[in-house]
């Protein structure tokens, strides 16, 4: 089913979400929807947060704009746990339609969280995988990509 995309200056999009305590058939629909959201609006990632779900899931897809397969990644409590490397990459949102910009975001990250069955799964990532799921994991804390725009961390400059 498809989900209206909430956009900018929507309050909830500065919301903070809350963690899933269980993965269940709810969960499953939510990311089944969210997939066939980001698909219908041509994105690459989606939080559940984006369409009024104050959870933490996010989906991601980055194989149509990239050479390399990579598969279509759903996490559940996603959380980084180690990241290295900055680069400053031009980003969008399907939240702030019709801007880009700026962002500078670590090079490589590890995530820890889980799947859409439930289970615990480490994804190792780089590029705009890693871009992408910095980018989803920020809006489940409430933070678009307008407020990191020219923001390099220290250990950046």
């Amino acid at each position: 089913m498809l989900r209206q995309i909430l956009t900018y200056p929507d309050p909830f999009l500065s919301t903070r979400a809350l963690p899933v305590k269980r993965v269940d058939g709810k969960i499953r629909d939510l990311i089944r929807d969210m997939f066939e959201t980001m698909y219908a609006s041509n994105g690459i990632g989606l939080a559940a947060t984006q369409v009024g779900v104050g959870k933490r899931v996010i989906v991601v897809d980055v194989s149509p704009a990239v050479e390399e397969e990579v598969k279509p990644l759903a996490l559940v409590n996603p959380e980084i746990v180690e990241k290295w490397g900055w680069v400053e990459g031009t980003e969008g949102c399907l939240s702030v339609p019709g801007v880009e910009g700026m962002v500078c975001r670590a090079e490589s990250v590890v995530v820890r969280g889980r799947n859409e069955d439930g289970d615990p799964v480490t994804v190792e990532a780089d590029g705009l995988l890693s871009r992408a799921i910095q980018h989803e994991i920020d809006h489940l804390e409430g933070i678009l990509f307008i407020d990191r725009l020219a923001a390099a961390p220290a250990s950046a400059k």
